[in-house]
Protein backbone atom coordinates (compact mmCIF):
# COMPACT_ATOMS: atom_id res chain seq x y z
CA UNK A 1 0.00 0.00 0.00
CA UNK A 2 1.35 3.41 -0.93
CA UNK A 3 2.23 5.80 1.87
CA UNK A 4 2.41 8.78 -0.49
CA UNK A 5 0.14 11.62 0.62
CA UNK A 6 -1.75 13.85 -1.83
CA UNK A 7 -4.02 16.85 -1.38
CA UNK A 8 -7.69 16.63 -2.32
CA UNK A 9 -9.82 19.73 -2.80
CA UNK A 10 -13.57 20.22 -2.97
CA UNK A 11 -15.09 23.35 -4.47
CA UNK A 12 -18.37 24.64 -5.78
CA UNK A 13 -18.09 25.37 -9.49
CA UNK A 14 -20.55 28.29 -9.50
CA UNK A 15 -20.85 28.49 -13.29
CA UNK A 16 -20.73 24.76 -13.90
CA UNK A 17 -17.83 22.93 -15.45
CA UNK A 18 -16.73 21.63 -18.82
CA UNK A 19 -14.27 19.00 -17.59
CA UNK A 20 -14.33 16.12 -17.23
CA UNK A 21 -17.92 16.59 -18.39
CA UNK A 22 -20.12 19.63 -18.89
CA UNK A 23 -22.72 20.61 -16.29
CA UNK A 24 -25.59 23.00 -16.89
CA UNK A 25 -25.25 24.85 -13.61
CA UNK A 26 -23.45 25.01 -10.29
CA UNK A 27 -21.96 21.75 -9.03
CA UNK A 28 -19.45 20.50 -6.49
CA UNK A 29 -16.22 19.06 -7.82
CA UNK A 30 -13.58 17.02 -5.98
CA UNK A 31 -10.10 16.51 -7.37
CA UNK A 32 -6.82 15.04 -6.17
CA UNK A 33 -3.78 17.20 -6.90
CA UNK A 34 -0.96 15.09 -8.28
CA UNK A 35 2.09 15.51 -10.45
CA UNK A 36 1.47 15.94 -14.16
CA UNK A 37 -1.15 17.89 -16.05
CA UNK A 38 -4.11 19.31 -14.14
CA UNK A 39 -6.39 17.91 -16.86
CA UNK A 40 -5.22 14.41 -15.87
CA UNK A 41 -5.87 14.72 -12.11
CA UNK A 42 -8.51 12.32 -10.75
CA UNK A 43 -11.78 14.31 -10.61
CA UNK A 44 -15.30 13.58 -9.37
CA UNK A 45 -18.23 15.88 -10.21
CA UNK A 46 -21.57 15.72 -8.41
CA UNK A 47 -24.81 16.45 -10.30
CA UNK A 48 -25.86 20.09 -10.47
CA UNK A 49 -26.53 21.33 -6.93
CA UNK A 50 -25.24 23.94 -4.49
CA UNK A 51 -25.68 21.66 -1.44
CA UNK A 52 -22.31 20.69 0.09
CA UNK A 53 -21.73 16.92 -0.34
CA UNK A 54 -21.92 15.04 2.97
CA UNK A 55 -18.85 13.51 4.58
CA UNK A 56 -20.03 10.07 3.45
CA UNK A 57 -20.55 11.30 -0.12
CA UNK A 58 -17.02 12.76 -0.11
CA UNK A 59 -15.56 9.47 1.18
CA UNK A 60 -17.44 7.54 -1.52
CA UNK A 61 -16.21 9.92 -4.22
CA UNK A 62 -12.63 9.57 -3.02
CA UNK A 63 -12.97 5.77 -3.03
CA UNK A 64 -14.37 5.94 -6.57
CA UNK A 65 -11.17 7.81 -7.54
CA UNK A 66 -8.98 5.24 -5.73
CA UNK A 67 -8.20 7.28 -2.59
CA UNK A 68 -9.05 7.46 1.09
CA UNK A 69 -8.35 9.97 3.85
CA UNK A 70 -4.79 9.89 5.19
CA UNK A 71 -4.44 8.73 8.79
CA UNK A 72 -5.76 11.43 11.13
CA UNK A 73 -6.78 13.73 8.26
CA UNK A 74 -9.80 15.98 8.66
CA UNK A 75 -11.47 18.34 6.20
CA UNK A 76 -10.36 21.97 6.46
CA UNK A 77 -12.49 24.77 5.00
CA UNK A 78 -11.53 28.17 3.60
CA UNK A 79 -14.05 30.89 2.85
CA UNK A 80 -13.27 33.85 0.60
CA UNK A 81 -14.91 35.85 -2.17
CA UNK A 82 -15.04 34.61 -5.73
CA UNK A 83 -13.18 36.32 -8.56
CA UNK A 84 -14.47 39.64 -9.92
CA UNK A 85 -14.37 38.50 -13.56
CA UNK A 86 -17.42 36.19 -13.34
CA UNK A 87 -20.56 37.41 -15.14
CA UNK A 88 -22.57 37.40 -11.90
CA UNK A 89 -22.22 39.29 -8.59
CA UNK A 90 -19.26 38.31 -6.42
CA UNK A 91 -20.16 35.32 -4.24
CA UNK A 92 -18.67 33.55 -1.25
CA UNK A 93 -16.18 30.90 -2.33
CA UNK A 94 -15.99 27.80 -0.11
CA UNK A 95 -13.06 25.43 -0.57
CA UNK A 96 -12.52 22.18 1.33
CA UNK A 97 -9.17 20.43 1.53
CA UNK A 98 -7.94 17.18 3.02
CA UNK A 99 -4.87 14.94 2.84
CA UNK A 100 -5.47 11.60 1.11
CA UNK A 101 -3.57 8.44 0.20
CA UNK A 102 -4.09 5.88 -2.53
CA UNK A 103 -6.17 2.83 -1.77
CA UNK A 104 -4.37 -0.43 -2.31
CA UNK A 105 -4.45 -0.93 -6.06
CA UNK A 106 -5.76 2.63 -6.58
CA UNK A 107 -4.59 5.10 -9.20
CA UNK A 108 -1.23 6.82 -8.65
Amino acid sequence: MSKQIFGAQLSLRCCGTTAPEQTAGPCWQLYVAMTGLVSEWPTFTWPTSTEVPSIEARKAALACLGFTLADGAEWEWLESTGPDYHPHPVRVLLLGAVKVRSLEGGAE
